[in-house]
């Protein structure tokens, strides 16, 4: 306690207001609390001035390092180009066997999924009737073929007139025709395969009264497919036969099936202006199936083009762009436009040219202007210590002799 200052009685205090009033005269020991606080202030501030200051420092000279980036340079590669489409898959021949008249299934000779050799049977209907039929038939025709013999021996004798034996000759081939229609009509009931191939689901059971056009299986030719898909008309002049052709199925992942186009449609929709094009795939292990969607990929020639990491590319709307490096170590952002994208990899169509260096990763930190330096290049060799190799930075390492 100042021994220079009153005392006030406790008295006293206990009876002054608890907020003073502004008029009242202020407490000498008060007097100085103001001018402690203005000081506090001061200094605090000068101190966050002192801080600002170093950290816009420090800013401006980070902005000044390089960026560490990786480059690659822009060559003539060898490219292939692809058109893309989605095709149907048909078997090399395929046919839906049915009924061609209407009577009882005495016979199948087949079960789903056999495969069958041209001209096995595959099924019987009651044929009796016709069978007797063509019995008949086959009478007649013996006994016509008989006439017929003794005509001409009567005819060489003068004894019968040459018109006569006209007649009977006309009367055996009448017969003749009879016993070929009760054959066809036997022939109508008797379901053989007409080619070679693998059946499908058997529709019908033995007994069954099956009517003209009844299914009662299908048969497929799956030695071969034959995928057919469409193409813009501006593909045209791209397209040529046996040119090579790849299609993937979403049932067989990771595996590729290759083909040639065979045929191409001689006509354009004129109302989606496309072409159809029919391409020719082995199937000797018998994957692929009738009607099967598959995603189809047409090579085109190989060709010269430059070509970039898709990362290298900056987006921003419609617009695409790449940071090149200029020979002082500093970049710049230039619009290019982009032609085909395959396997992480774009065509640049325009904006670059040959030996142009282009960054590839590092991009986030890049402006116009921004110093880079390549993290994957290795360093020269006076700028590294034998043994040892040399920091990426901006400014050269050198090294004092001794």
């Amino acid at each position: 306690m100042n021994p220079s200052m009153p005392r006030v009685p406790l008295a006293a205090r206990l009876r002054a207001p608890l907020f003073p009033s502004p008029t009242a005269p202020a407490h000498p020991r008060r007097a100085w609390v103001p001018r402690v606080r203005l000081a506090a202030a001061l200094v605090l501030a000068a101190l966050l001035a002192g801080c600002g200051h170093d950290e816009a420092a420090n800013a401006q000279k980070g902005g000044n390092r390089p960026v560490a980036v990786t480059t690659t340079l822009v060559e003539p590669q060898a490219f292939n180009d692809a058109l893309h489409a989605l095709g149907t898959a048909q078997a090399r021949e395929a046919v839906t066997i049915t009924a061609k008249v209407s009577d009882v299934v005495t016979r199948l000779a087949f079960d789903s999924g056999q495969r069958v050799r041209k001209g096995q049977l595959l099924a019987d209907m009651n044929s009796r009737a016709q069978q007797a039929d063509v019995a008949a038939a086959e009478a007649a025709l013996r006994d016509a073929e008989q006439q017929l013999r003794r005509g001409a021996e009567l005819v060489r004798a003068q004894l019968i007139a040459r018109g006569q034996y006209d007649t009977l000759r006309a009367n055996r081939d009448a017969a003749a025709a009879a016993v070929q229609a009760r054959r066809a009509a036997v022939a109508d009931r008797t379901i053989t395969a007409p080619f070679a191939g693998v059946l499908g689901l058997r529709m019908v059971s033995p007994g069954a009264l099956v009517a003209p056009g009844m299914v009662i299986t299908t048969l497929d030719d799956d030695s071969s497919i034959k995928l057919d898909f469409t193409l813009p008309e501006a593909a045209l002049s791209a397209l040529s036969r046996g040119q090579a052709i790849t299609a993937t199925s979403d049932a067989w992942p990771g595996q590729t099936f290759e083909g040639r186009i065979a045929d191409i449609d001689s006509r354009v929709d004129p109302d989606t202006r496309a072409v159809r094009v029919r391409a020719e795939l082995p199937n000797v292990d018998g994957r692929l199936r009738q009607g099967m969607l598959l995603r189809v990929q047409v090579q085109l020639p190989t060709r010269q083009a430059l070509v970039l990491p898709e990362l290298a590319v900056q987006q921003e709307a419609e617009q695409s762009s790449v940071f090149r490096v200029r020979a002082d170590g500093t970049v710049e952002q230039v619009p290019v436009k982009l032609g085909t994208r395959r396997e992480g990899v774009v065509e640049v169509v325009s904006g670059l040219k040959p030996g142009d260096r282009v960054v590839v990763e590092g991009t986030v930190k890049l402006h116009d202007g921004s110093h880079v330096v390549d993290a994957g290049k290795p360093a020269t060799a006076k700028a590294a210590t034998p043994g040892k190799t040399a920091p990426a930075t901006a400014a050269p390492v050198t090294t004092t002799p001794r």
